[in-house]
């Protein structure tokens, strides 16, 4: 992981946490258990990071909908 992808990193849990309640730990607890920090986070990085706070956040919830992570 790059410099650039763990700082991305920490600004979507920051995001997710914000937006879900939640304190930034169990948001990462949840996006390591589900893959989704290194699955799709990490690996997409190159897209994702040109996106807006809004979007990033809604598609990740989204994804985190879709597998199950949240409801």
């Amino acid at each position: 992981m790059t410099y650039e992808q763990l700082d991305f990193t920490t600004y979507c849990i920051g995001l997710l946490a914000c937006r879900l309640g939640m304190n930034q730990r169990d948001v990462y607890d949840k996006l390591k258990e589900s893959d989704i920090l290194d699955d799709y986070i990490v690996k997409a990085y190159e897209v994702l990071h040109t996106f807006s706070s809004d979007y990033i956040a809604d598609d990740l919830l989204g994804y985190m909908k879709e597998k199950g992570v949240i409801e």
